[in-house]
Order: structure tokens, then C-alpha cells, then sequence
């Protein structure tokens, strides 16, 4: 897949597609299919994993905020 833009120096990184499943080195796909950056092509492909173990840390953090009262 080419890149999307021309820039000459893109944005280093992986990232994971979440329309094709697959890892990308640089941004090779849309944005809005992206998540990342990130270090290196192994934390790309745990991408989903980071991505469910962020929202159970903010859903906890959110429900200890609503339970200080």
C-alpha cells in the first residue's frame, strides 16, 4: 500500500489497522483506521489488547470518581 501523504519525513512508528487487522510501519492507511504510534511492531499488534486494558483502567477510574461522595 503507498503511503498517504508525501511528506518527506513521515511520522516514525507502528501502527495497527483496525479495518484490515494488520500492522503497518508509518502511515501507510488512514487515519481514522489507524491506532498507534507505537515503539515497535510487537506493542502494534497487541494494539487491541492496550486499547480494552485503557478503557477498563478509565471505566474503574471513572467509577471510583462517581463513588466519591
Amino acid at each position: 500500500m503507498a503511503p498517504m501523504s508525501k511528506d518527506p519525513n513521515p511520522a516514525a512508528g507502528w501502527w495497527y489497522n483496525t479495518r484490515t487487522g494488520e500492522v503497518e510501519h508509518g502511515e501507510l492507511s488512514r487515519s481514522i483506521d489507524r491506532l498507534g504510534p507505537y515503539p515497535d511492531e510487537a506493542t502494534a499488534r497487541r494494539a487491541l489488547e492496550i486499547a480494552r486494558e485503557r478503557t477498563r483502567a478509565a471505566d474503574r477510574a471513572d467509577a471510583d470518581w462517581d463513588s466519591e461522595d
